[in-house]
């Protein structure tokens, strides 16, 4: 039993990651992880949740497993519910500040842990050094399951996105059965394979192999890229502004902020995926914390900045479809603004990509060194210095699933599996300063542990607004993982 629960010592991990046949290379900087966690926060979201939240939504439950636990709390267990969820109007502004404010505590406790703990894995490491082994693999497991699902997701949104394009620019598009899910809801679509999604995945694979410096400077160009279709769309479509659209600012008062920011809340998942490039930071005792803690201060601007500029050249009660910047510009006439955000949107989704394709072999990786995969996983290429095995076998297992499946049905995943971890993570702030409070921070976390539980509870709140479904495909996924742990991952770990 006292096993399960044994910590692993932080100065043996460091001294784990400076093995020379297991270590990483030491390139990136502050602008490059900052970066990161842009390239993984701001996705094509940022187009499309701004104008679902800021005019409501009306969701109709056909059963209790699709309905949040925490409405089914609030209306009960019937087989069907229709739930109004009022918009937040133009004061979806807000409702993006009061989200950065939220995460903004679990920001801060990565931030921590992350300049104590320079060392690949994120709140798999975290969680080994401050709860102890099966929480440990409990992360590690879920993380596994936020990245690969999250991205599984992504893929099949580029592969229609990128026949869009191709319709749009050249008159052309892929032939529907190379281009579509073979399943859809578990029934057979009759298309063969979802090639672009495949082909997108095993080509962001070849560039994560080749090297960190090579993907970050890849992903520094594809955050540019939609920072800058971000900005032309701010600066460009303000001149269409017109202020009586402000007007009323909070049509349905502080509800309706509040409302917004549920909606909003997971479209800032992802700036924890710094943290997995901690044992390649040149200066990860400083440059960590600026980069987790930079890259949402940059998200946050971008949110409000779109949020207000929508709200402004469309009355907010228009944008409840699916693409709701890209229909304002069009009623405003800016046909080279969409394409500017078309691009934007596909720069945005390649950038989540590489960073979570990145994410998950750094997991992997650390998982398998400390015995609980099998070592291949934790094997580096001798002159590109990358786990290579790990990065190649993680891009097979969503690449493949991308290609056959419609899996935007379990997105959800990715957004329990994060909150979770938020938990863990704000958790570990609290037991390491408890059980090692000598030892050196390069940041600290103020106010602990308020502002730990804060975070814990903020996440319990939101996972609570996820679907029933969710969460019963969450415990199985732990369940699975509880057993390969007892059957495989803890014999080799007492081996070792």
């Amino acid at each position: 039993m006292d096993r399960l629960f044994r910590r692993k010592n932080i100065d043996e991990l460091i001294a784990d990651s400076e093995r020379p046949d297991r270590r990483l290379n030491k390139t990136l900087g502050p602008w490059s992880l900052t970066a990161l966690g842009v390239g993984a926060v701001i996705g094509s979201g940022i187009f499309i949740l701004t104008g679902t939240a800021a005019a409501g939504e009306t969701l109709t439950y056909h059963s209790i497993l699709h309905a949040p636990v925490l409405d089914l709390l609030r209306h009960g267990m019937g087989a069907a519910s229709t739930i109004g969820r009022p918009g937040a109007g133009p004061g979806i502004a807000l409702s993006f500040l009061l989200v950065a404010f939220a995460c903004s505590f679990a920001a801060l406790c990565y931030a921590e842990l992350a300049s104590m703990i320079p060392i690949a894995g994120s709140a798999y490491t975290y969680a080994y050094a401050t709860l102890g082994e099966l929480f440990a693999w409990i992360i590690g497991w879920d993380l596994i399951l936020e990245y690969a699902v999250g991205n599984m997701a992504v893929a099949v949104g580029f592969s229609a996105y990128f026949n869009q394009i191709l319709d749009s620019l050249f008159g052309v598009q892929l032939p529907p059965h190379l281009s579509g899910p073979m399943f859809a809801g578990g029934v057979a679509t009759g298309a063969w394979f979802n090639l672009p999604a495949f082909l997108i995945i095993m080509a962001l694979t070849v560039l994560l192999v080749r090297g960190v410096s090579e993907s970050a400077g890849a992903n520094n160009l594809m955050v540019a890229i939609k920072v800058a279709a971000i900005l032309i769309f701010v600066f460009g479509a303000s001149s269409a502004i017109r202020v009586e659209n402000y007007h009323p600012f909070l049509p349905n008062g502080f509800s309706g902020v509040m409302t917004g920011a549920a909606i909003v809340f997971f479209s800032y998942i992802g700036f924890d995926s710094v943290s997995t490039a901690a044992e390649e930071c040149r200066n990860p005792q400083r440059d960590l914390p600026v980069g987790i803690i930079a890259s949402l201060f940059v998200c946050t601007l971008l949110y409000v900045a779109v949020a207000v500029v929508l709200t402004g050249i469309a009355h907010y009660q228009t944008l409840a479809v699916a693409a709701p910047v890209a229909e304002a510009l069009k009623s405003a006439g800016m046909e080279g603004l969409r394409r500017i955000v078309s691009v934007g949107a596909v720069a945005g989704m390649l950038s989540v990509l590489l960073v979570f394709q990145f994410g998950q072999a750094r997991v992997w990786f650390a998982m398998s060194r400390d015995r609980l995969l099998p070592d291949a996983f934790s094997r580096v290429h001798p002159r590109l210095k990358t786990p290579y095995i790990s990065t190649i076998v993680a891009g097979l297992l969503v690449a493949v699933p991308a290609g056959i499946l419609d899996i935007g049905t379990l997105a959800d995943l990715t957004n329990i599996g994060t909150l979770f971890a938020f938990i863990v993570v704000s958790a570990g702030v609290i037991v390491l300063r408890r059980t090692e409070p000598e030892r050196k921070r390069a940041f600290r976390v103020p106010l602990v542990p308020l502002l730990p539980l804060v975070s814990i509870g903020m996440c319990l709140l939101l996972m609570m607004s996820l679907p029933l479904e969710t969460w019963l495909r969450f415990l199985v996924w732990l369940a699975l993982g509880l057993a390969v742990y007892f059957l495989y991952g803890r014999k080799r770990t007492m081996t070792a």
